[in-house]
């Protein structure tokens, strides 16, 4: 399995999300790129976020961050025009010791700032009611036939099917209006670097 496999992690923290979901595409709200529909969804869209007084510029930038302690990725990370790459090049080397045993809890955290800082997002969201949301990777430049990461699902006739765990957390929020998560005290350590 890759280093950068999240699998592991969801099968031994997150039991309650380690499962292949089927969705009918017709009922659905996918979402992929962010200029498309629903595309508000993705950790990538314009939806800044404010902690601390520091503001990042999505959910993706302050989920990628909450990766690190060290102050050399955390710059990195903040000033790259995309953090997913800068973050994935330290990750061997400086990636929290804990991070797969508060990933879920991460991301749950970076989703309820964004709902809570960004009202488009929470109108898209209510908009959705009725669909299942699924993170469509059916267009990624992987092998036709390699299944989706643990984040996503790919289209397979008329159903998406896989993992969908961003989708599930984002239905999650949407049908309680919260999520719970549990972060360790030292999560935001990071920010201190970009004061």
């Amino acid at each position: 399995m890759s280093f950068y496999s999240i699998a592991q992690f969801i099968e031994k923290y997150y039991p309650q999300y380690y499962s292949i979901e089927t969705y009918p595409a017709s009922k659905c709200a996918p979402f992929c790129k962010t200029n498309e529909t629903w595309g508000i969804f993705s950790n990538f869209g314009k939806t800044p976020i404010v902690i601390d007084g520091v503001t990042f510029k999505n959910s993706e930038q302050l989920f990628q961050l909450m990766k690190f302690k060290d102050r050399e990725p955390v710059m990195e990370i903040y000033n790259a025009p995309q953090p997913k790459y800068p973050a994935k090049k330290w990750e061997k080397q400086l990636r929290r010791e804990d991070w797969g045993s508060m990933i879920v809890n991460a991301m749950k955290f970076c989703l309820m700032r964004k709902y809570e800082q960004n009202e488009d997002f929470r109108q898209e969201l209510e908009r959705s009611r009725g669909l299942f949301i699924v993170e469509d990777q059916s267009n990624r430049k992987k092998k036709e036939n390699q299944n989706p990461d643990t984040w996503g699902v790919k289209l397979r006739g008329d159903q998406y099917i896989g993992p969908n765990l961003m989708g599930r957390l984002l239905m999650e929020l949407r049908d309680n209006g919260k999520l719970e998560y549990n972060l360790p005290k030292d999560s935001f350590d990071f920010i201190r670097f970009l004061k």
